[in-house]
């Protein structure tokens, strides 16, 4: 009997650490237009909803401003609370994000239903172009681009539509980030 337990011992042992390697990897980040509530433990005049700004930071009485944009929840606990510390003992910082109004890709061109996509997961370009409805018949094809912000660099990430249609190279059905542009000329 005890041979038995021992492995099943062993294998709980080791689920603790899976688990949290895998929060990590899914932990969401923010962008500007999400709405987060911050609240401060024992102190009822520091909790209020705060919206990202389009240059990525917020506003909270006695922090001010906190670059949060690209940052994930706790991170952002852990900045607010290293603001406050001069102000309060061991502040006790919750950050809850309330709306991911700014979790948005956008689609360009010759598409049927262009406009911006809200993600809601991880989000290729062929799932993006599935929501706008697909190419319209005076599509090139051969031109899909995505438009990507990288800090002040603007990328140009090239689509290979047709591979990826006949599942030949689906190299370049990129997981789409917040604020990428999908251009179809």
């Amino acid at each position: 009997m005890s041979r038995f337990w021992l492995p099943v011992v062993c294998a709980l042992a080791i689920l603790p650490s899976i688990s949290n390697a895998a929060e990590k990897e899914t932990a969401y980040t923010l962008s500007p237009g999400d709405t987060l509530n911050v609240s401060v433990w024992g102190e009822e005049k520091l909790k209020q909803d705060v919206i990202v700004l389009p240059n990525g930071s917020i506003t909270f009485p006695l922090a001010g401003q906190v670059d949060v944009a690209g940052l994930d929840t706790t991170a952002v606990e852990e900045k607010i609370a290293a603001k406050l510390v001069k102000y309060i003992p061991d502040p006790q910082v919750s950050v809850v994000v309330t709306s991911t109004d700014g979790n948005l890709v956008y689609v360009q061109g010759k598409v049927l239903k262009p406009g911006s996509v809200h993600l809601s997961g991880q989000t290729s370009v062929l799932q993006v172009l599935s929501v706008a409805g697909g190419l319209d018949k005076f599509a090139d094809k051969d031109e899909i681009k995505v438009v990507r912000l990288t800090g002040s660099k603007q990328q140009i990430l090239p689509v290979n539509y047709s591979d990826l249609m006949s599942g030949r190279d689906m190299s370049t059905n990129y997981e789409l980030q917040a604020g990428d542009t999908l251009v179809v000329p």
